[in-house]
């Protein structure tokens, strides 16, 4: 037994032996099914607080070959749920050399990676010389070494790495060293004989390099896409009614603070499909942060944990970032909203934001959102994580933002009621806030427009240039699944016209034939823009509207 080699069962022991111990050794079961297998290198990814490191604990427990651990896994889930139809659990229990690695007791911020890198290889090659001492160590070639380890002892090894992107979050600006990193990893791991499995556990994804997708041998179960894996970091609702029924704790109120993770399992069928066949919630779990829950059961105190491990001011410097959109998208969230977001931008770093969706991105892996990967939409999980964007927004700079946010809701509310003269004022005023002073055509209006609507993507999905058949109606707001009573938006904008021109198109080209079933409960909005209009008493009243129901 060793600090890096075989560092044996005691952690897992200790976890066991805690007041509060969930079982996850089943997930066992999944991993097993990948030893020496193309798909043994497994990349598991989740926020802090989730459970990544008792996990890697546990796979340590059961793969030592010096743990003597039969017993310790006897009284558990593994044992008491195995398959008999299915190859034993225990094929594999004590079986393999152990190396454990946990990356920030090498990654430091004030020493090159070089030298992290020559720590690391210098303190396990010496444990390996320990139980292996007729083996020659070629000290300048890491990877070497482990094949001629290999070929002494016949002995596959299991490869555990904990916070494996700590480089990205210690060293984000050093690019050279998170390459040299990557490669190190890639010459060590990929495609070797002696490697049984490789387990690695993180907060990130494995980063995006062009050729330096170095890794891109592992299979990568995250938070939006999570796989085989879902129910096995994090707690999920049965283990956490347990938790309660034996607590005394209202698992209500709990679970509107800490609930809201919902991942999906993998299934062998396409998602829309299940979709199609009104199964796809089936398949939906949803997970709990263990530190929160933990914290609530055993103080009996239902409140923000979050600041444990993470700061406000962490998040708050991500959404203050100036990105077009990202404000109103964090008040549409604050509000209950959500937002679509498309994650394949994102370079799974700290530090490389192309656009707002990179930084929404980022903040499902960090636990600040939930993810919905049926509609690829965000939103804010539960009343804990709610309350850290609360804080996080409380800087006098977001007070423009929350204005006209709520501006934005006083004109959906005006829309749904008709109200054409509180709707023409209403865009007046987000006109003169918005960057864009001077409309030069419809399109700088729509944009406009669509600004001012914001708060809608709460409710409704935005469809720009509908083909109607007969044309392409300008902007279409169609009622969200969970919002059926809501009624369609359909907008026509016309530039320096008048707002009859706009109606009349509207009628004659037959704008509601594609939404036949919504009749009865679609909304026919006219807006004018006319940059000439003469100055009134209250300004100048650029806009005007008209409201129909068809």
């Amino acid at each position: 037994m060793g600090v890096y080699l075989n560092p044996g069962k005691q952690r897992f022991q200790m976890a066991i032996n805690s007041e509060i111990y969930v079982d996850k050794t089943e997930m066992i079961q999944h991993i097993n099914s990948v030893i020496n297998t193309n798909q043994r290198y497994v990349s598991v990814s989740r926020p802090r607080r989730f459970g990544k490191t008792m996990a890697a604990d546990m796979l340590c427990a059961y793969y030592d070959r010096s743990a003597d651990s039969r017993s310790l896994f006897e009284g558990t889930n593994l044992f008491d749920n195995r398959d008999s139809s299915e190859q034993s659990w225990d094929r594999y229990l004590n079986c393999f050399d152990v190396i454990r690695l946990v990356m920030t007791d090498f990654i430091k911020s004030d020493v090159e990676v070089t030298g992290s890198l020559n720590r690391l290889s210098t303190r396990v090659l010496a444990e390996l010389k320990v139980e292996y001492p007729s083996v020659e160590v070629d000290e300048s070639d890491f990877p070497f070494s482990f094949e001629k380890f290999y070929y002494e002892s016949k002995r596959q090894i299991v490869v555990i790495i904990d916070e494996w992107d700590a480089i990205f979050r210690i060293k984000p600006d050093d690019k050279k060293g998170q390459k040299q990193y990557l490669d190190f990893l890639r010459d060590w791991l990929k495609d070797k004989e002696f490697v049984a499995l490789a387990y690695m556990t993180g907060i990130l994804p494995i980063k995006k390099y062009g050729e330096h997708s170095a890794l891109n041998m592992f299979d990568e179960y995250s938070m939006t896409q999570p796989m085989q894996l879902a129910e096995y970091t994090g707690f999920t609702n049965k283990e956490v009614r347990q938790l309660c029924d034996k607590y005394n704790m209202d698992y209500s109120e709990l679970s509107s603070w800490y609930d809201g993770y919902k991942l999906r399992d993998n299934v062998p069928v396409d998602k829309r499909q299940l979709y199609r066949e009104g199964k796809y919630e089936d398949h939906i779990i949803d997970i709990y942060s263990p530190l929160s829950v933990v914290n609530a059961v055993s103080s009996g105190a239902i409140r923000n944990y979050w600041n444990k491990t993470e700061s406000y001011e962490a998040l708050a410097d991500y959404i203050k970032r100036d990105f077009d959109g990202l404000r109103e998208s964090v008040a549409l969230l604050m509000d209950g909203g959500r937002v679509r977001v498309n994650t394949s931008s994102y370079q799974n770093d700290m530090i490389t934001f192309n656009g707002r969706d990179d930084i929404l991105s980022l903040l499902i892996h960090l636990g600040y959102l939930g993810f919905d990967d049926r509609l690829s939409e965000v939103y804010i999980p539960n009343k804990e994580v709610l309350d850290v964007f609360k804080v996080s927004t409380q800087d006098k700079k977001w007070a423009e933002t929350f204005r006209l946010f709520d501006k934005s809701q006083e004109l959906l509310a005006a829309t749904w009621s008709l109200d054409e003269k509180v709707v023409a004022e209403t865009l007046e005023y987000m006109h003169d806030y918005s960057s864009n002073k001077t409309y030069n055509d419809e399109s700088a209006l729509s944009y406009a427009v669509q600004l001012a609507y914001y708060a809608a993507q709460k409710y409704y999905t935005e469809v720009l240039e509908l083909d109607t058949g007969k044309g392409y109606a300008d902007i279409v707001y169609i009622p969200a699944p969970q919002y059926p009573d809501k009624p369609v938006l359909l907008i026509e904008l016309k530039y320096n016209k008048d707002i009859d021109t706009a109606m009349t198109q509207i009628k004659k080209r037959n704008y509601t034939g594609r939404l036949e079933h919504y009749k009865g409960n679609i909304l026919l909005i006219a807006i004018d823009y006319n940059r000439d209009s003469l100055r009134t008493d209250a300004g100048f009243k650029h806009h005007t509207c008209k409201i129909e129901r068809a």
